[in-house]
């Protein structure tokens, strides 16, 4: 049975998701501020977090530095669930690095089919343990890069999409395609972040940076060797 931990302040919120996790086979557990948050995941380590972003004791973005930095808990996927409806604000929490940003009011059942899509992705791509690919190789079990041997420290998003288009060298990939991949539809807010996650990726990457090639009018292409 996978376990989420829901942190959120407004204990009907919580109830109602907790309901519905339930109901759908998931063992739950809660927090109601972000201190007790960030303990529950990092000692109990959930198979995912839904996240409140206006917590008592310590905000939603605190908490989620605070995952990111422990190696207990930096490779758990994150759900925002926010009233921070703006455009501006569902761009910052992505390119933060969250799984996925949902806001309130929301449908329970769009929670659901979000929630079953990062547990999806978070399993792992199908097929061998490992890629090599030129200077890159990707370790699907642990979701770890080398750059020419040396450990490269990437997020989940930037492994998938860079593993992505290392399995299709040579041939440009859509930009749909690519978000549907990594977050499992498309929209503005996430095409936006994608171009972002892709100039990290990029800096990252250092002097093999143009290996990853844009291209006008389509997405993205990793080059043939």
């Amino acid at each position: 049975m996978q376990k989420i931990l829901i942190v959120e302040d407004e204990r009907d919120i919580a109830d109602l998701v907790g309901f519905n996790l339930e109901r759908a086979g998931y063992e739950v557990l809660k927090a109601h501020d972000g201190i007790t948050g960030a303990d529950i995941a990092i000692h109990e380590r959930p198979d995912l977090v839904i996240l409140d972003l206006m917590l008592p004791g310590k905000d939603g973005y605190g908490v989620f530095k605070e995952l990111r930095r422990d190696s207990r808990s930096r490779d758990i996927p994150v759900i925002m669930l926010t009233a921070r409806a703006q455009t501006e604000d569902r761009i910052q929490g992505l390119e933060a690095g969250a799984d996925d940003y949902l806001t309130k009011p929301f449908s329970p059942k769009e929670l659901m089919l979000r929630v079953q899509a990062v547990l999806k992705r978070a399993d792992g791509p199908p097929g061998s343990v490992e890629v090599s690919y030129g200077p890159f190789r990707f370790d699907k079990n642990s979701l770890k890069f080398y750059l020419e041997g040396h450990p490269v420290e990437l997020t989940s998003t930037e492994f998938k999409l860079l593993l992505f288009l290392t399995e299709r060298a040579g041939k440009a990939q859509d930009r749909n395609d690519l978000l549907r991949t990594v977050w499992g539809y498309s929209d503005e807010v996430h095409s936006r972040t994608l171009d972002t996650h892709m100039k990290r990726l990029r800096q990252k990457l250092g002097e093999h940076a143009a290996m990853v090639e844009t291209v006008r009018g389509i997405g993205y292409c990793v080059s043939s060797l």
